[in-house]
């Protein structure tokens, strides 16, 4: 595998990775006890940390690139695997 290609699967799994963590560990400010700016929505954020977010997507999305390419050159699931649906009727005929 390229070196190239390495980069770009794992920049897929940070960006990935940025959007599933987003929701974890923000309060509302109703949970933090904290007074609403006049025109705040209820669902804004107190405690935002960007750089958190960062740094935890940075470091799932290392250990899932690490096992993509460790199932990419050991095979350990192929899509043989997770084919459920068979082989396409007229697939591969002549």
């Amino acid at each position: 595998m390229k070196l190239t290609s390495i980069i770009a699967i794992y920049l897929l799994f940070w960006v990935m990775s940025a959007f599933v963590l987003l929701p974890f560990g923000v309060k509302t400010p109703d949970e933090a006890g904290v007074a609403k700016v006049p025109g705040q929505a209820e669902s804004a954020p107190v405690n935002f940390r960007p750089g958190r977010v960062a740094l935890r997507a940075t470091l799932l999305s290392a250990v899932l690139t690490g096992l993509y390419i460790a199932n990419y050159t050991q095979g350990w699931i192929t899509v043989d695997d997770i084919n459920i649906f068979g082989t396409p009727p007229g697939y591969g005929e002549s």
